[in-house]
């Protein structure tokens, strides 16, 4: 294939613990964070399945894939590619830590003759995948990546990737994660990476650990002229994305920002974009100090100083882990839409240790929407990177032609 075919986004569904669905998650992102766990206590899956006995069948992360996939599908209206040229690849960090925990309860108390039948399918990290593939029929490649929390980034990079080079036409495509489990909640815990405060500050001089939370956030992508030919509401576009590991520490991040900088510059390579040409960032910034250090010494060598807007919607959403990146994703194309980038919540008063970036801090930020990134730091030395662009960006590299502004 002589170019990439373009990739655009026509869905985007969202379950998080500030809000289901895209107003209620925009209008959750501009508000104070949340005091109390960062659950979707909003979340109900009887909105969102027509069987009871499905949803006892479901871990709650994949009932989180299968409503935010459903959400998505349903704002993106019917696809025209063949059912066998449509791929699913919702990741997930943990997959069905509940199920797995809950039974484990269930064998020491009650004995092995009463574990579940289902234990096994609901807690597989595929059941996200699978479960959307059965139900909408979808016959195109279905898979599952596991990357900790740079899952939901690579997940949709890993998607495009398929469409891009023609291996699908389409693909449903994000992340899940509902591991605020005892034993999840206490590994982390003990390890010291969550706030003993339960604040999420990043990039601020008191931050002190992340806040964990649950959701999760599907797209659907779309190769561009099928979305176009079939009058779909084209809501942004995949410009490129990059993979890359550290290859230093299981749980620290390599020194001075290094594999953030690279991912980053891959990132700007698959897209054809030079660092000057990247308008927002949306950073990882989880609020601990190794993480938010070496980010924003990656961005700061990458780009200079100030260089472009920053924001970290964890202040607001905590970190959800495996289903971060594709929240993430998400704020930054309604960022685009409204013309406006969310303030970091909870920061406060910036880190002087830190390079000056330029974090929007207190009020949301008005700008002119152009190419973004959005990070996605995960233990194991992952690394991940999406460039997005608005729908009526103009490809003068490739194509040479303003297309037409799509709307949320």
């Amino acid at each position: 294939m002589s170019e990439k075919r373009r990739v655009a986004v026509t869905g985007i569904g969202v379950v998080s613990p500030v809000g289901i669905g895209l107003e209620a998650f925009w209008q959750g992102l501009l508000s104070p964070q949340p005091t109390g766990d960062r659950r979707a206590h909003d979340f109900d899956p009887k909105d969102f399945y027509e069987d009871a006995k499905a949803i006892r069948r479901a871990d709650r992360f994949e009932q989180f894939a299968v409503a935010a996939a459903k959400l998505a599908l349903e704002q993106s209206g019917p696809l025209s590619a063949a059912p066998d040229r449509i791929g699913v690849l919702v990741g997930t960090g943990i997959g069905g830590a509940l199920t797995h925990e809950d039974q484990t309860l269930v064998l020491d108390k009650r004995g092995p003759r009463r574990v579940s039948p289902f234990t096994v399918p609901m807690m597989m990290a595929n059941a996200g995948s699978a479960a959307i593939s059965i139900q909408y029929g979808f016959k195109g490649p279905c898979e599952t990546l596991v990357t900790a929390c740079a899952t939901g980034t690579h997940s949709i990079g890993a998607a495009a990737r398929w469409i891009q080079y023609g291996l699908c036409d389409g693909v449903i495509a994000g992340g899940a994660e509902a591991a605020m489990t005892p034993i999840a909640i206490s590994g982390f815990t003990i390890m010291k990476a969550l706030s003993p405060t339960g604040t999420s500050r990043p990039f601020d001089e008191t931050r002190n650990g992340f806040v964990i939370s649950e959701g999760g956030a599907v797209f659907v992508l779309e190769e561009w002229e099928l979305a176009l030919a079939r009058g779909a509401t084209i809501l942004g576009e995949v410009l490129g994305s990059a993979s890359v590991a550290d290859a230093h520490h299981i749980t620290a991040p390599a020194p001075e920002g290094a594999g953030a900088i690279r991912c980053m510059q891959r990132a700007l390579d698959d897209a054809g974009l030079e660092a000057s040409e990247i308008r927002h960032i949306n950073a990882h910034g989880t609020s601990t100090p190794l993480n938010d250090a070496a980010e924003a010494i990656g961005i700061a060598r990458l780009f200079g100083q100030p260089g472009p807007i920053v924001t970290s919607i964890k202040g607001v959403t905590g970190h959800s882990l495996g289903a971060s990146g594709a929240l993430e994703a998400a704020s930054v194309l309604l960022a685009m839409h409204h013309e406006l980038v969310p303030p970091t919540d909870g920061l406060d008063q910036y880190d002087p240790e830190l390079p000056k970036i330029d974090v929007v801090q207190k009020d949301p930020r008005p700008w002119t929407p152009g190419p973004s990134l959005s990070n996605s730091f995960g233990f194991g030395g992952h690394n991940g990177t999406l460039v997005l662009g608005p729908a009526q960006l103009h490809r003068t590299r490739s194509h040479g032609r303003t297309d037409p502004a799509g709307r949320l």
